[in-house]
């Protein structure tokens, strides 16, 4: 609904200096300013390199991109900082070697770099694909025998500049001086997680499996119908089935060949041959209306014209003006939907130096400082979610030192620590044994209670009063029939944050739909502009909308934190998880609103860096490169011994290359194809060229700087043993990364000590609640939650 205009914005009482490029600075920069916050953005004489970057709109005095209007709303542009005495937070974009020159005192300051201030990447130029082809992401998608396809846009960059924000956000909330770094590519290594926790026992997980096909499950991509495309993902064995009965073929889910997703994608081609004839026969709208009707986690693909005019999003305020000069243009608004304090929706964004001279209003009176060793201590989080989004929202949480507890249930842990129904699942506790779950909920206690119990019920609402925030991914209709919903749980402490994340939001026609992390990319149209121009909408990852909307809700959280600091008013926040995808489709929704076109399809190539490719190497090995402007031409030039092109004045500029793309692309494939892809990244990147190797995700652990920055911590749990667990991707400047204090909990592993310690239970109290079945340490298998539950 649209925003009322009386509503306070929760970051009013901030300042914010903005300093160095990039699109992960001023996505940080954004988080804050359409939040309210004083940003003040320093641009060099001739105007952040932002302002270039196509689409270029008119304003009336002469041309701006609508990607830096949009990046930059509600902002402040000077040349110069003097008359700026002091801020609450430098956000500093400058590359490592260059942040010595003075910049305003902060309480906190956070330098924004690609790979951060330490290790052997530390100075690589970089693109956004050739930082997320080191993070792991993009070795899986595409044909089978390659390339692997390669996402343009800035999607590593806004992942980049949430974490940033959230880190931020975190050392604001205690007040006390910190100096933090940041590294856009180990932010990026969360959306790999998956693949590199899974693919240690599950080698099918990392392989390409071909376009729209992705381990560990089928179907998962974007398949044809009689108008439009529909997204499918499929992944439990109900699903499956009621997938089947969906499309007239139920004898087909009852084959047991095809229980599970990794032996459905086995049969791929047979399946594929029996149900892509069939979605043709009926329209994608079709299709998902049905889909809806039998909570199968489908979505229409939308192209960015049918997205903008999506009446379920338009109803939410998902896209708002964005002004800059006389030009008006639609973008994607902030996700994160503080009921309370929404963000701005839309804004306008400054002329070069607008604003040089202009006195700026008052910074309110500083809340007293607290010193703490993390920035988090001494907050309690109650965490209900499951999967990957809300955990992960409370894993970086707790990375940061809050107190989270998680909360299960023996009849239906999370899924994370399994799906198997056949009981040697239960009887082997394999449910102990996924190192997925392992890596989402590190840091955090973990306790068990029968929420459908009274006494569960009950057991939650006393926790509740002793905490500061809940998250919850439910389906929405779970907690009001528990009553255990917002206003219930604010009824127990009236100052309590709390976030629900619903795929499609809390309220409209599409509220009760079931969706996986490949099914809010499918929704969001990413696979509209991805991929080649004659493939179908092409998936670029197993589950973004997972990792993206699981930052998301940590930034919504601190956000309302925040605003709590200084007003004492909790509230809900409506987190609607498709609309955090659409910050990674905004170059194409700004390009369809300016133009009526989001541009052509480009596949590997970009449509500025000319050349840009992913190219093979020895070793069924591939390198991203980027050329980012002439001089790195120059460079490419001579790494690879061809000074004729260098020479070539027809090359010498952006569109002279392009239109030979290809010839160069050969050019270069002919260099790479005798080279290992580490060799051939450190012989580019010598001559000032972006380039990266394509890791898999398992091959982090190797990776150099990850390894050179500690970003690997070796972990001892009970049935998983010794594993590594990935860093939070923000830490102290000059210091390692944020310690991993625990691994994650076994089942009600932290019943004894949460019930017992915090809650006061006596241990008689707690093994009659044991004995009743509401807390245990045992998951119970499928075969007997029924008849367990019937017999309560």
């Amino acid at each position: 609904m649209p925003r009322d205009p009386q509503a306070v914005l929760p970051l009013r009482h901030l300042r914010v200096v903005e300093r160095g490029g990039g699109v992960a600075l001023a996505y940080a920069g954004k988080l804050f300013s359409d939040f309210g916050a004083q940003v003040i953005k320093l641009e060099p004489p001739g105007g952040d390199p932002l302002r270039r970057e196509p689409p270029l709109v008119e304003t009336g005095t002469g041309t701006d991109s609508a990607l830096f209007a949009w990046l930059n709303t509600n902002k402040r542009s000077v040349t110069r900082l003097d008359g700026i005495a002091e801020c609450d937070v430098l956000l500093d974009g400058r590359p490592p070697a260059d942040r010595a020159a003075a910049s305003p005192p902060a309480t906190v300051t956070a330098g924004i770099s690609w790979f951060g201030d330490s290790g052997p990447y530390r100075d690589y130029a970089a693109s956004d694909v050739t930082c997320r082809a080191l993070a792991g992401i993009i070795a899986g998608t595409g044909p089978v025998e390659g390339p692997p396809s390669m996402l343009g846009g800035i999607a590593g960059a806004v992942v980049g500049g949430i974490a940033a924000f959230n880190a931020v956000a975190a050392a604001l909330l205690p007040g006390a001086p910190r100096r933090l770094e940041v590294s856009i590519h180990e932010a990026n290594v969360a959306v790999a997680e998956y693949q590199a926790a899974q693919g240690i026992t599950h080698p099918e997980v990392e392989r390409r499996h071909g376009v729209n096909r992705f381990a560990p499950t089928c179907p998962l991509g974007v398949y044809p119908c009689r108008e439009g495309w529909l997204g499918v993902t499929i992944v439990t064995p109900a699903q499956f089935r009621g997938f089947c009965d969906m499309i007239g073929a139920p004898e087909v889910g009852q084959d047991p060949r095809f229980v599970i997703g990794f032996d459905r994608l086995r049969h791929v081609a047979e399946l594929e041959a029996l149900f892509v004839p069939r979605l043709r026969e009926r329209t994608a709208g079709e299709w998902f209306d049905e889909a809806l009707r039998r909570r199968l986690p489908f979505a229409v693909v939308p192209d960015m014209a049918r997205l903008l005019a999506t009446p379920t999003h338009r109803a939410r305020d998902a896209f708002g003006t964005v002004r800059i000069g006389a030009a008006g243009i639609e973008g994607p608004t902030l996700p994160q939907r503080l009921t309370r304090t929404p963000p701005l929706a839309g804004g306008t964004a400054p002329r070069l130096g607008e604003h040089d001279g202009l006195a700026l209003p008052d910074r309110p009176a500083r809340k007293p400082a607290r010193v703490s060793a993390l920035p988090l201590a001494g907050l309690r989080v109650i965490d209900l979610s499951m999967g990957w989004a809300g955990p992960l929202c409370t894993r970086q949480l707790a990375d940061l030192g809050a107190e989270v507890v998680k909360v299960e249930a023996c009849q239906y842990p999370d899924w994370w620590r399994g799906v198997d129904p056949r009981p040697a699942f239960f009887a082997e506790r394999q449910y102990e044994k996924d190192l997925r779950f392992g890596v989402l909920n590190r840091n955090k206690a973990g306790i068990t209670l029968d929420l459908s119990r009274p006494e569960g019920a009950a057991l939650l609402k006393r926790l509740v009063r002793e905490a500061d925030a809940v998250v919850e991914n439910y389906a929405r209709e779970v907690l009001p029939k528990l009553g255990l919903d917002y206003p219930a749980l604010a009824a127990e402490r009236p100052d309590l944050v709390m976030v629900s994340m619903p795929a499609f939001g809390g309220s409209g026609p599409w509220r009760d739909a079931r969706a996986y992390g490949s099914t809010l990319e499918h929704a969001s149209g990413l696979p509209s502009v991805s991929g080649q121009a004659d493939w179908p909408p092409t998936t670029n990852q197993l589950a973004y909308g997972d990792p993206i909307g699981g930052l998301n809700a940590a930034a919504a959280v601190l956000t309302a934190l925040l605003h709590r600091r200084e007003t004492g008013e909790g509230q809900h926040i409506d987190l609607a998880q498709v609309e955090c995808m659409f910050p990674l489709v905004a170059p194409w929704i700004l390009a369809q609103s300016a133009t009526g076109s989001p541009g052509p399809r480009r596949g590997n190539r970009h449509a500025s860096m000319v050349p840009q490719g992913c190219f093979p190497c020895t070793g069924e090995g591939w390198i991203a490169i980027s050329v980012a402007d002439d001089a790195a031409w120059a460079g490419l030039c001579r790494a690879i011994g061809r000074a004729d092109l260098d020479a070539d004045p027809a090359l010498a500029t952006a569109g002279g290359r392009r239109a030979r793309e290809a010839e160069l692309d050969a050019a270069i494939a002919a260099w790479t194809a005798g080279r290992d892809a580490d060799a051939a990244m450190a012989a580019l990147q010598a001559a000032g060229v972006a380039a990266g190797a394509v890791r898999w995700p398992t091959g982090l652990v190797r990776d150099p700087q990850l390894v050179a920055r500690g970003f690997w911590q070796p972990v001892e749990r009970a049935w998983l043993g010794q594993h590594d667990q990935p860093s939070a991707p923000f830490r102290e400047a000059g210091q390692g990364p944020f310690p991993v204090r625990r691994p994650a909990p076994l089942l009600g592993e932290d019943n004894a000590a949460v019930l017992g310690g915090l809650l006061g239970l006596p241990a008689r109290e707690l093994a009659a609640l044991a004995a009743a079945g509401i807390i245990g340490t045992e998951a119970v298998p499928v075969s007997q939650r029924k008849s367990r539950a019937a017999g309560q």
